[in-house]
């Protein structure tokens, strides 16, 4: 059980969490821009690693333990799912793009794309519901991560005698799922962005101290060859084949079932899917959640291009340290208790297990207090979304136009307050946290790519076939994992996405296209490179001073090399945990002439309009 003192630190910790969200409150009620975007006013590095601190959840941790203990190495490419890499996208030219609109939300700017016709009203209405379901499906996947997670530390006799009523074994991750919800609701509904982006850097720096501390015990007590007698051949090899080689009979045979249930063991066809997904993905842009609010809270384009490169480093290197350092204590240590659980080990409690057999007092509430807060900064980004959207592109634009700042205010609280209700609803009926992160990254969002990737893109493309085309992808995502319930949803990713294209290309071409001047506004501002050469004649007519975007060869340089940045970035916290001298040393030099291609290629000729 949690020492005493563990929880004396977490408690100070929740504790500077309300306090901050106190203290911004006034900040923070200014007006809806300082509430929803912190006034635009926040330095770059700042929003960079609350963006990180976002992406550093609990769920998406423990996950991604449990993928590096089955597959080693070779699970430095199953985050590609999300894609991981759309960082690198945004880091090279959409985040530039995307913030020289200059709006509040990302129904906002598909106004700015489209305009105010009937097009452009469908198009508003598609992606603010898209926006919500996609808040509530991540709200839920937090609450199920928090809830498990806890349950290991605090078992439920402990809090039974200061509660007036019994709970199932069942229910009690979903209570403390609940206590937790509740107080960064709190932090967020008083001091929006402000109170986001302040407890996010407190959080960071909490996170990298103990990430740093985990790597420091497994390699103070285990070597390469104790770890290599321990793990299937190919396992501290990051390559594969068509088939991913991993057999775990000898070792842990629970594993291999583990792998079969995943719908990982074809590994060459599975990372194909990945990446033809996740190319088209990335080319979309944010989708309408908390990384697309960091975005258009930055002061400038280029600073927006900035905090989206540094989410990269100031996430995977420190948080790869400590899913290392995990893996390689559970996979030494934790053998025969594995072995002993035959069939029912829940992978997703490996993380928490670790935590409590390894961690030392005093550490351990310093720990759990930064993963605490990981669930709360990312839970907190994604509450603030939702009422950016319901409120500033529902409730002001067709309920009340004329509301005030304070009434405006208000009813953000309120709707933060039952978005979380109702996801935390949804969660009571998750059981498991893959589940939900492969119904938000292959379903929800393959519906979302074939109109987002064309919006930027193509001038024919208006907001009937943004309408029609998202509407197609919301359905199928909805409806394809009825239909295959044992069917991983990235393999019928390519049917939804031509689904989904279908309907763009049949609303497009059916309507008139988007008003000339929208266009025109469009194309001027946000200086896209693609298929706009019938805009650009008129604006050149216009202004013939205008100067077309000719970056598309050296932004599709850049952002090949900075993948494979992002890689070493990953890769090599993981070779230092597990002391694997010659692929460190290649994968070093690797990372650093890759760093210099991009220093010479894109920070230095990054610009502000």
């Amino acid at each position: 059980m949690i020492h005493t003192l563990d929880l004396a630190i977490i408690g100070v910790y929740l504790l500077t969490t309300v306090v901050i969200g106190l203290v911004m409150r006034k900040r923070a009620a200014q007006d809806m821009d300082s509430y929803f975007l912190g006034g635009k006013t926040l330095p770059w590095y700042m929003l960079g690693l609350s963006n990180a601190s976002g992406m550093w959840d609990i769920s998406g941790t423990m996950w991604m333990v449990t993928l590096a203990y089955v597959y080693g190495l070779k699970s430095i490419w199953i985050p590609w799912l999300w894609p991981v890499f759309n960082q690198i996208f945004l880091m090279i030219y959409l985040s530039g793009w995307l913030r020289r609109s200059n709006v509040l939300t990302g129904a906002a700017w598909i106004r700015f794309r489209f305009g105010d016709g009937a097009g452009g009203r469908l198009s508003h209405m598609i992606v603010v519901l898209f926006a919500v379901i996609g808040v509530v499906g991540f709200l839920s996947y937090g609450f199920i991560g928090i809830g498990k997670f806890i349950e290991i530390f605090i078992p439920w006799n402990v809090v039974s005698p200061f509660v007036p009523f019994d709970l199932a074994p069942a229910q009690v991750p979903h209570f403390y799922a609940m206590v937790f919800t509740t107080i960064a609701t709190f932090y967020v509904v008083l001091g929006g962005m402000f109170s986001i982006v302040w407890a996010d850097v407190v959080q960071f720096f909490i996170m990298v101290t103990a990430s740093v501390v985990v790597a420091a015990i497994a390699m103070s007590r285990v070597d390469a060859a104790m770890l290599a007698s321990l793990v299937p051949s190919g396992w501290l090899n990051p390559f594969f084949g068509w088939e991913l080689g991993l057999d775990w009979s000898r070792y842990l045979p629970a594993v291999n079932d583990k792998i079969a249930a995943d719908g990982f063991s074809l590994f060459g066809l599975f990372f194909m899917m990945m990446l033809f997904k996740g190319i088209f993905a990335a080319m979309a842009g944010p989708a309408p959640n908390y990384d697309m609010q960091k975005i258009l809270s930055a002061r400038t384009p280029a600073e927006a291009a900035k905090l989206s490169g540094f989410v990269s480093v100031v996430l995977l290197a420190p948080r790869y340290l400590m899913i290392g350092g995990f893996t390689v204590l559970m996979i030494v240590f934790f053998r025969e208790d594995f072995l002993a659980m035959g069939g029912n080990i829940d992978f997703e409690k490996v993380l928490p297990l670790a935590i409590k057999q390894f961690v030392p007092v005093g550490l351990m509430g310093l720990l759990l207090a930064g993963l605490f807060a990981a669930f709360m900064g990312t839970f907190a980004s994604t509450v603030n979304a939702a009422p950016a959207y319901l409120i500033n592109d529902v409730y002001l634009r067709y309920i009340n136009p004329k509301a005030g700042g304070r009434r405006l205010i208000y009813a953000s609280y309120l709707i933060c307050v039952l978005v979380v209700v109702l996801s935390s609803l949804v969660g009571l009926y998750v059981s498991t946290i893959n589940t939900v992160i492969q119904w938000i990254v292959s379903a929800l969002y393959g519906g979302y790519i074939a109109a987002n990737v064309l919006k930027w893109h193509w001038w024919r493309f208006n907001g009937h076939g943004y309408f029609w085309g998202m509407l197609a992808g919301i359905i199928a995502s909805l409806v394809f994992p009825m239909i295959w319930p044992k069917v991983l949803p990235l393999y019928y990713f390519p049917l939804m996405f031509l689904i989904s294209l279908a309907g763009c290309l049949l609303g497009t071409l059916a309507t008139p296209p988007t008003d000339e001047k929208v266009l025109m506004n469009f194309y001027r501002t946000t200086r896209p490179w693609g298929f706009w050469k019938p805009i650009h004649d008129r604006v050149v007519a216009a202004d013939p001073a205008f100067a077309r975007n000719r970056n598309f060869k050296r932004d599709m340089a850049n952002v090949t090399v900075g993948i494979v940045w992002q890689l070493c970035l990953t890769i090599v916290p993981l070779y230092v945990v597990m002391k694997q001298g010659f692929p460190l040393a290649v994968a070093g030099v690797l990372l650093l002439l890759t760093t210099a291609f991009l220093k010479r290629n894109w920070y230095d000729k990054l610009e502000n309009p």
